[in-house]
């Protein structure tokens, strides 16, 4: 009976299933390594976003640096501007030599045919008739072609003897003779009138054209770095640049020579008024010879 009871107690112990202690290895959850897939692939992605970085950095500074010109001397900025922003700048340039072209030419003209008619003022200041001016006087020049034409205008008028009319004609010869001296020296410098109102517009056509496309090179290229955007701004307004560089000296030169011109002029009135002078003296003389002719035969005649 003992031994059947001992039995029959330790039948249900042996049939409940074994409880594995707390600190053993199977209940305990595992601890992230390393190298588990957890800390692998944020890894991975990390690795990637480095080596993106760089190449996203070099695409961006190569977009950046492509658009930039090798050079941003003048020369540099009009090879890299657009056909019409050079064609502004060549016609601007041809503008400016065809300017002082035009300043070494008329200043060495106006020069000489200022000495020549100081020389002349002073031969006609000295003479006492026409005959003697015409021997001191070359024929080219203005006083010898106002000497011609006093000459001219007596001896046709010979034969209607009136001072007072031959006065007035020869008046009339010397005005157009001043006239033609004084479109002759202008001849020339209408060019810098021009040069100087129409070089700085021209200019800024050049400028809005490069501008406008500046402006659509940054829209294509989608930044607004100012390295990018620069450049082409500045190639623009190098075109205002040459339109100031021409308009500016053609309207001071135009403006000196306009002063010059009016100095040279009054000295060819003075010229033509000591013809005239030296003309009204001939006239009193041959008057006063008739005078005298008429007088002696009146006197034979009594």
């Amino acid at each position: 009976m003992l031994a059947a009871g001992i039995i029959l107690a330790a039948a249900p112990a042996a049939a409940q299933p074994a409880v594995p202690p707390v600190g053993s290895a199977q209940t305990q959850s595992p601890v992230p390594t390393a190298s588990s897939p957890m800390f692998a692939a944020p890894s991975r992605q990390a690795s990637s976003a480095q080596a993106a970085s760089p190449a996203a950095a070099g695409t961006s500074s190569f977009v950046g640096s492509a658009s930039l010109p090798r050079d941003l001397s003048p020369w540099g900025m009009f090879v890299a501007a657009g056909w019409v922003v050079k064609i502004v700048m060549v016609g601007l340039t041809l503008a400016s030599v065809t300017t002082w072209t035009v300043w070494l030419a008329k200043t060495i003209e106006l020069g000489a045919a200022k000495r020549q008619v100081r020389r002349d003022l002073a031969a006609l200041v000295g003479a006492c008739s026409l005959a003697g001016a015409g021997k001191r006087i070359e024929r080219a020049s203005p006083a010898g072609n106002f000497l011609q034409a006093a000459a001219t205008e007596l001896r046709l008028s010979s034969d209607v003897f009136q001072p007072a009319g031959v006065k007035e004609r020869a008046s009339s010869r010397l005005e157009r003779i001043e006239a033609a001296c004084a479109r002759r020296m202008l001849r020339g410098t209408g060019i810098l009138a021009t040069i100087g109102a129409t070089a700085p517009f021209v200019g800024l056509f050049g400028t809005v054209w490069g501008i406008m496309n500046a402006f659509i090179g940054i829209s294509k290229s989608h930044t607004t770095n100012l390295a990018v955007v620069a450049p082409g701004i500045a190639e623009a307004l190098l075109a205002t640049a040459f339109g100031l560089a021409a308009a500016i000296p053609a309207v001071v030169i135009y403006n000196m020579f306009a002063r010059s011109i009016a100095g040279y002029r009054a000295q060819v009135c003075d010229t033509s008024a000591e013809v005239l002078r030296l003309l009204s003296r001939d006239l009193d003389r041959r008057d006063a010879d008739a005078g005298d002719r008429r007088s002696l035969t009146a006197n034979a005649a009594e």
